[in-house]
């Protein structure tokens, strides 16, 4: 197994088995109950120096669900194209997260999930198995997706385990 595909499990081992479009919903919907029963003051919390805040790991959120939707788009469409990584750490010090509103951050939330959904949703069997490269491995545009789902439910284990009993 590659250092990738060790990176990835991690993420793919925490996706229900069965229907992962359905965890592709209730995950989003755990998420929105979480955040919304933050007060700002709270929402600026951050467990340990250097850790982000709560509304930068939500921004955070955002930004990898962004990118991962483009990466099932173009893969799905059969872009032969090397898909870039990204930074996660210099995104979330330029998100100027802490400076939005929860309200604000939490609406581009749900409305990326929504649109994660939709285009999911509607792509038949072939377009999700399609694979194509992102950051310099192989990777199906239904392995994206996943690891959406997979990626927010590693951060919302963390929000439970080191976030929440500390407010």
């Amino acid at each position: 197994m590659t250092d990738f595909q060790k990176y990835i499990q991690r993420y793919l081992d925490l996706v229900p088995c069965g229907n992962w479009l359905e965890a592709l919903k209730t995950s989003g919907e755990k998420t929105v109950a979480v955040y919304s029963k933050l007060s700002e003051e709270q929402s600026y919390f951050a467990y340990a120096e250097g850790k982000w805040t709560l509304k930068e790991l939500l921004l955070h959120l955002s930004d990898t669900e962004r990118i991962f939707q483009y990466r099932i788009l173009a893969i799905a469409r059969g872009d032969q194209n090397e898909l870039p990584g990204f930074d996660e750490e210099l995104y979330a010090s330029r998100s100027f997260a802490n400076e939005r509103h929860p309200d604000s951050l939490l609406e581009e939330y749900q409305l990326l999930r929504k649109s994660s959904r939709i285009l999911l949703e509607t792509m038949n069997a072939s377009a999700l198995e399609t694979v194509g490269s992102a950051n310099g491995n192989q990777i199906s545009a239904e392995t994206i997706g996943k690891l959406i789902v997979g990626h927010n439910l590693h951060h919302l284990n963390i929000i439970e385990e080191r976030y929440l009993p500390n407010l």
